[in-house]
């Protein structure tokens, strides 16, 4: 089989890694890819919003199985473009990727079908948005509704900061045209966890639970990222928890989806709070997480290929996913500045020197003889081992091997 992954960061190469385990795949493309992924995989230089380039690489090359990764070309709709060219592809339409392109859309989806989510309310203009800031309790949390490269969320500790957030969106484009419509909620207490899982329209099948740490900097300080790093299992869950989960979350999103007329097919990334009233929905996101993938799929002992026919198929209640019962942790080496402004193409050294980890590269490009970084998120550097401990302290030694110019990296996950 002739496969291609469209995107080209940690978690494309994540996917890539385990598709390249297949004895399925004959052939591995990636478009764009990057300096890790083109070790495994032939790095077509597309970028991943253009559809119709995309679409046209994939009829020439006979493409049989197009896996697109990340959230903006899911928006745009390129699996129903490449679906339309004859192309099968995994992941879900532009109608069922709304779940993530849209929090206004997730929220009143979530209201309609009683999944428990944190009260809300949707602004497109600042004076109205303002007045419902003196109702609500603090903190309260702001919503770009758009797609914002998982930085659109501020947790307003004050009024004055709540009303910045709120206007920052709305007047100050912050996020340009993802924060033309703001989503106020209530702030919710708890552990957080996500639980990604594969959904075929009608069946929804649970993977292993992993927690992310967004905020920059140690103790959970500093503005929040796409991700500095990320543990799997996120938590120990109970079988009453996760028959709980099921049948108030996963469950009803995916039949609440195909009675909209959206059925979601690919993966869904269920954003939690374990909050003292039970579990509840913090955001929904249409694809695989990043750094999420990173530490869940090297845990997968099924064949992913198997796992995409049986979702296209509609035969996932009829396939048996297996993992192995481990403990993995991924730590983000980053661009120092990251979220904010950074330098790139500094060499990359000691990336040889690792042998006990996964090393996923997310911003890396070939520069002559040398690796060099290429944006923000620069390295994921995984470890799996049997208790969690373990793979922390693996993780960490092989993070001290590598080397760059004003890299940077939180020191404690897995451990706050």
């Amino acid at each position: 089989m002739k496969l291609l992954i469209i995107g080209g960061g940690g978690r494309e190469h994540a996917i890539a890694w385990k598709f390249s385990q297949s004895p399925q795949v004959d052939a591995l493309y990636c478009a764009p890819g990057n300096a890790g992924i083109a070790q495994i995989a032939t790095c077509v230089p597309i970028k991943a919003t253009d559809l119709d380039a995309m679409v046209r690489f994939a009829v020439a090359e006979a493409i049989d199985l197009v896996f697109v990764a990340p959230d903006d070309p899911l928006a745009l709709g390129m699996v129903d473009a490449l679906q339309q060219a004859g192309i099968r592809a995994f992941g879900p339409s532009r109608a069922a990727a709304r779940i993530e392109a849209s929090k206004s859309f997730a929220k009143d989806l979530m209201r309609r079908y009683q999944i428990p989510t944190a009260d809300y309310a949707v602004f497109e203009s600042v004076e109205p948005a303002l007045a419902h800031l003196n109702s609500c309790d603090l903190p309260i949390v702001i919503k770009a509704d758009g797609l914002a490269l998982g930085k659109g969320v501020i947790i307003a500790q004050t009024q004055l900061e709540a009303e910045q957030a709120v206007r920052d969106m709305l007047e100050g484009n912050a996020f340009g045209q993802a924060g033309s419509r703001v989503v106020i909620e209530s702030f919710l207490t708890g552990p957080e966890l996500t639980v990604l899982a594969f959904a075929d329209g009608k069946t929804v099948v649970p993977m292993v639970s992993s927690r992310d740490h967004k905020r920059a900097f140690d103790r959970d300080q500093g503005p929040n990222t796409g991700g500095m790093g990320t543990i799997a299992p996120g938590a120990r869950l109970s079988v009453q928890d996760q028959e709980l989960m099921l049948a108030t979350i996963f469950q009803p999103t995916i039949d609440a989806m195909a009675a909209e007329g959206c059925p979601f097919k690919g993966v869904i990334y269920f954003g939690l709070m374990l909050t003292p009233s039970g579990p509840k929905v913090i955001e929904y996101n249409a694809r695989f997480g990043d750094p999420e993938a990173q530490v869940v799929l090297p845990l997968l002992e099924t064949d992913l290929v198997d796992i995409c026919l049986a979702v296209l198929d509609e035969r996932l209640d009829q396939i048996d996913i297996r993992w192995q019962d481990r403990n993995a942790c991924c730590v983000v080496l980053a661009s120092g500045g990251y979220p904010g402004a950074y330098v790139t193409g500094y060499p990359i050294s000691g990336l040889d020197s690792v042998t006990d980890s996964l090393v996923f590269h997310a911003g890396t490009r070939q520069d002559g003889a040398d690796i060099v970084t290429a944006g923000g998120r620069v390295l994921g550097v995984t470890a799996v081992a049997d208790t969690l401990e373990e793979a922390i302290n693996q993780a960490y030694r092989d993070v001290a091997r590598i080397h760059f110019d004003k890299v940077h990296y939180r020191r404690d996950i897995g451990r706050t």
